[in-house]
């Protein structure tokens, strides 16, 4: 079964703050690795602690932040940002 992606609106909006070109390469990561992988894990780390439910992807500086839910086969991304303050 090939899993698909879904923004959440708060990570849409700070998709749209990070500017042309670092959110060319994250749509095109989403596009390329997510959508229509057999697993979406085998691309990402899982988090520890409080954040342990999430999931981590890299793209660059920019780290993607996904709830991966096997039910529906859906990555649902979360939270979108620099390393530097994606965490806090």
């Amino acid at each position: 079964m090939s899993w698909d992606y879904k923004i959440a609106t708060p990570a849409l909006k700070q998709l749209r703050k990070l500017g042309h070109e670092p959110t060319r390469r994250i749509l095109a990561f989403l596009d390329e690795r997510i959508s229509g992988s057999d697993d979406p894990r085998r691309f990402g780390k899982c988090l520890k602690g409080d954040l342990g439910e999430f999931w981590r992807d890299r793209v660059d500086d920019y780290r993607i932040l996904c709830r991966i839910e096997d039910d529906r086969f859906v990555v649902l991304v979360v939270r979108l940002g620099h390393r530097r303050d994606i965490y806090d």
